[in-house]
């Protein structure tokens, strides 16, 4: 059965993006939360192109190592997994999850998995903002099953965590 893997990750805005822009974009975001007005319509198409320039945005290790980051993970998974793995990001960085989703989908899979290194329960992102996006894609694409692999289970949680502190003391006792 063919299967493809998205990684849902975060995203980060990259560091050289012109400042200015960046606190433009913020700004109207908080603008648009509380903006009902006729102003309204060009806060959207403004923050809109800001968006989108901060996504298609050229992405290098030094100026956004949070996105060399995902991009490792996914490779490591594809290794792993044994099938394609794409990286999508919720906010800041393309593509998003609906571009990545689409993209899987046109590799003709019987099978698009989802799944996020966002751990914890409470997230907005994991709670709403990707199984929000995997309805939309099962709609857009009815002949892929599109699953959702989260929540993580905190014992499984906590038993990697607690193999990575473990891995930590013992580099931390052996230096000594």
């Amino acid at each position: 059965m063919k299967n493809v893997v998205v990684l849902a990750m975060h995203g980060a805005p990259p560091s050289d993006f012109p400042r200015h822009e960046m606190a433009e974009f913020f700004s109207l975001r908080s603008r648009l939360d509380h903006s009902a007005g006729p102003d309204r319509a060009y806060l959207e198409r403004r923050w809109i192109e800001l968006e989108n320039k901060m996504r298609l945005w050229p992405r290098t290790a030094q100026n956004d190592p949070y996105h060399a980051g995902a991009q490792e993970l996914a490779a490591r998974m594809r290794e792993v997994m044994g099938c394609p793995v794409i990286a999508a990001f919720g906010e800041f960085c393309a593509p998003s999850l609906d571009e990545a989703l689409a993209q899987a989908a046109a590799e003709e899979p019987q099978r698009v998995i989802v799944a996020t290194p966002m751990m914890t329960r409470g997230g907005e992102h994991s709670e709403r903002d990707i199984p929000e996006a995997v309805d939309r894609a099962r709609r857009r694409f009815p002949q892929i099953s599109f699953i959702y692999a989260w929540p993580f289970e905190s014992p499984e949680i906590a038993q990697f965590l607690a193999a990575q502190i473990r891995r930590f003391l013992e580099k931390t006792e052996s230096d000594r």
